[in-house]
């Protein structure tokens, strides 16, 4: 049994809470007193504390006794937490998806002999540890992935739910979007690319472009294809391309009244009532990852498909189970099997692992989050 702290009490810290208190000590810490009760009540053994998590100081004083942390903090904060968290010489496990370069903070891990790894959720997360997998094990050629969080009840006009502040969501939604193409970085604008995939047990969804490859641009660029996109309910990507081009998502700030406002952060409060998901309100966590490549003298294509629903009887939201259940995963293989090496590691480098995919995949399915496997031979080598 080791002494977790989990930083950030949200849909998905919670979770993960809860799920790590049945096999450790756990304690978790958010300045929201009321997350933190109500977390509490669902699991009696937990330890909650009632810090600011923006302020260097506290983080320190909760981290304490702590054998490893887990980070899922909002993204915008979530850089200098795990800065914090490194600088008291705590290996850790990250699932806040900042925008910042991570392995920027590789060099002070290592200077603090502690690791972290980071971004290890359901994409990113599962989808590069499936990836770093394969890697291993044969020269892959492309790699794709398909992946959203949607509500069950489709609601006009945007026909979506955020499982976490609009900021961040609207933060992928601007951010330019790039992926590899016959070896090369290619660039485009976000929500480009539009194309309408069917999905079984959920009807025909639309992909489009989404800069989700985050630390594979550096660690995989070995392969000559690959590409993230973002699935969403069709015609969602026409109207988020019109509050962009209308400046609704601007952060240059403009008078209104003899009032300084940010037109983001106006939007943003506009739609947190309009994305949040309802109390008891079901969702799904939707994901087609494709791998092909050379293996054993074959060209083979593996892909994994993921149709996950809300746990209505714990009240856990799909997108808690896919992303904080491969996190908790991660962080029970990593206390039995300590990296050999400090720094950031990326969840592709974690795939890669000894046993550390299989490891995954089992602990998700015994929390019946299935990831369904299809194996095809697409031509074999002559002789």
């Amino acid at each position: 049994m080791a002494n977790i702290c989990v930083l950030g009490c949200g849909m998905v810290g919670s979770a993960m809470a809860i799920d790590l208190v049945k096999n450790h000590s756990v304690t978790v810490a958010d300045k929201n007193k009321k997350a933190l009760a109500d977390t509490k009540e669902k699991a009696d053994d937990l330890k909650t504390i009632a810090a600011d998590l923006s302020d260097a100081d506290a983080i320190s004083d909760v981290i304490e006794d702590a054998d490893l942390v887990v980070c899922a903090v909002p993204g915008f904060m979530g850089f200098n937490v795990l800065k914090t968290v490194l600088n008291n010489k705590k290996s850790a496990v990250d699932i806040s998806f900042f925008p910042e370069n991570a392995l920027d903070l590789d060099y002070l891990a290592k200077k603090h002999e502690v690791y972290a790894l980071v971004d290890c959720g359901v994409a990113p997360g599962m989808d590069n540890i499936l990836l770093g997998h394969h890697d291993s094990t044969m020269k892959v050629q492309k790699f794709e992935c398909l992946v959203g969080g949607l509500p069950r009840q489709r609601r006009w006009p945007f026909e979506y739910k955020a499982p976490f502040s609009p900021i961040d969501v609207i933060e992928e939604y601007t951010r330019p979007a790039r992926f590899v193409e016959n070896g090369k970085l290619v660039t485009r604008p976000p929500l480009t690319d539009c194309e309408l995939v069917h999905f079984d047990k959920v009807g025909t969804l639309e992909s489009f472009n989404t800069d989700g490859l985050r630390t594979l641009l550096q660690t995989m660029d070995h392969i000559p294809d690959m590409k993230e996109k973002t699935l969403r309910y069709p015609r969602h990507a026409e109207y988020i391309k019109v509050l962009a081009e209308t400046g609704f998502f601007s952060e240059e700030p403009i008078e209104v009244g003899g009032v300084s406002v940010s037109p983001l952060d106006f939007t943003a409060k506009v739609l947190i009532d309009n994305w949040k998901l309802k109390r008891n309100e079901s969702e799904f966590t939707v994901m087609r990852v494709t791998i092909e490549g050379e293996e054993s003298g074959k060209t083979k294509r593996y892909v994994y498909n993921l149709y996950d629903e809300t746990d209505t009887a714990s009240a856990t939201s799909s997108m808690a189970r896919t992303t904080g259940f491969t996190a908790t995963a991660a962080v029970n293989y990593l206390l039995e099997n300590k990296p050999s090496e400090s720094g950031i590691i990326a969840p592709e480098v974690f795939g890669a692992y000894d046993g550390a995919c299989d490891y995954v995949l089992k602990y998700l399915n015994e929390r019946n989050v299935q990831y369904k496997k299809e194996e095809t031979t697409l031509s074999t080598e002559r002789s």
